[in-house]
């Protein structure tokens, strides 16, 4: 992650280029900088910012006017301008992709067959919750946004980087903080846990590293739609589940592998989001799914991952006596097919939020009863 800290910004000759440096000058031109040319590189200290308040330029595509105070806390679209810096810092963190991770923790408590209702099992579970949603899930996002503030400039110019609401120096900062809470946090939970291997804190490791590699380059695997969002489904769920069930028990092979089974339905629900940026994906070359298949095959695929997932676990609890928590699984896919006829193959883009909002609780509860029907 060295590479965070002394980037070096390449000219491009392009239009969208000139227009992203030319917003950054008019930020700069508050007070004097440095810049050194050497062929066709711009070297840029940014000028020093206010720590509470950043009178922004907006561009003209954001939707300044009836935007979302809730949507920008939130951290989705449809956001509020905001110069508050600290409702920027938890914008970049996006709050709503929290709850997955901290569901998939309490999943790994219940497979663990080891939780009970004390004050101490309740204080573990909190921490851990809190090292897998604001901290580490935090880190990934805000990482994310960093290295795609380029398509952002093209997609979503509105968006605090590419914007200029928050200083690049500023963003780094919070990444490295957010990353280091998350591993204390874990290497505070082995010792909590007593474990003589440090476990969750090799785990908060190396999905840390796998956020990293996922949008940085050289590497990127969300360059490659099919091993990125793949590895964006077993961090949102397999990581997680593991946290919490080595927290309270031991995590097996078995559950290891189902867990990653499932992350195949979480590489579906990481499709939906693709849809939004096929236009700046494309510019960039990044080959999501929609820009190789186009978006009505990528629909088709989406759906595919998330529905035929579940059924093959719905499948495997069958297979293995679990009849009943079989049936409560098979009953929890029927409405999120449902919402995927009425919302997301209408219009993925238009109805993503709506679709998201509907169908994924039942995808979510689907996972504990999953948990619970392991656990015993």
């Amino acid at each position: 992650m060295a590479s965070l800290v002394n980037t070096i910004y390449s000219i491009r000759l392009s239009h969208n280029a000139e227009a992203f440096g030319s917003r950054r000058n008019r930020r700069l031109a508050a007070k004097p900088s440095c810049a050194t040319f050497n062929r066709c590189r711009l070297v840029v200290r940014a000028a020093e910012t206010d720590t509470n308040e950043v009178k922004a330029k907006v561009p003209d595509k954001a939707p300044a006017d009836n935007g979302s105070s809730i949507n920008q806390i939130l951290g989705i679209k449809g956001a509020k301008q905001e110069t508050n810096k600290w409702k920027i810092r938890v914008q970049l963190m996006k709050p709503v992709t929290w709850p997955p991770l901290i569901w998939g923790v309490v999943c790994g408590a219940a497979a663990s067959g080891n939780f009970h209702w004390t004050v101490e099992d309740v204080a573990k579970s909190v921490v851990c919750m809190l090292m897998s949603g604001p901290c580490l899930t935090g880190y990934t996002q805000t990482i994310n946004d960093w290295y795609d503030r380029e398509i952002d400039a093209i997609n979503e110019p509105y968006r605090p980087i590419p914007s200029g609401a928050i200083a690049e120096d500023e963003v780094i900062t919070q990444i490295w903080v957010l990353l280091l809470a998350g591993l204390g946090l874990a290497g505070l939970l082995d010792v909590w846990a007593g474990h003589d291997f440090p476990t969750i804190f090799y785990l908060a490791l190396g999905g840390s590293l796998l956020s990293y590699i996922y949008s940085a380059p050289p590497l990127k695997l969300k360059q490659n739609g099919w091993i990125g969002n793949f590895a964006l489904g077993a961090s949102y769920i397999s990581l997680p589940w593991w946290a919490g069930q080595a927290l309270f028990g031991t995590l097996t092979p078995d559950i290891i592998v189902l867990t990653l089974l499932y992350s195949i339905a979480g590489l579906g629900i990481a499709i939906v989001n693709d849809f939004k940026s096929v236009e700046g994906d494309r510019k960039m070359g990044l080959q999501s799914l929609p820009v190789a298949f186009g978006s009505e095959n990528a629909k088709w695929i989406c759906v595919g991952a998330i529905d035929i997932t579940q059924l093959s676990v719905a499948g495997y609890l069958l297979s293995v006596g679990k009849p009943y928590y079989a049936l409560a699984l098979l009953g929890l896919i029927a409405p999120q097919v449902f919402f995927q006829f009425k919302y997301f193959l209408k219009d993925p883009v238009k109805y993503d939020v709506k679709y998201q909002a509907s169908a994924q609780p039942f995808l979510i509860l689907g996972l504990l009863v999953t948990a619970l029907a392991t656990s015993h």
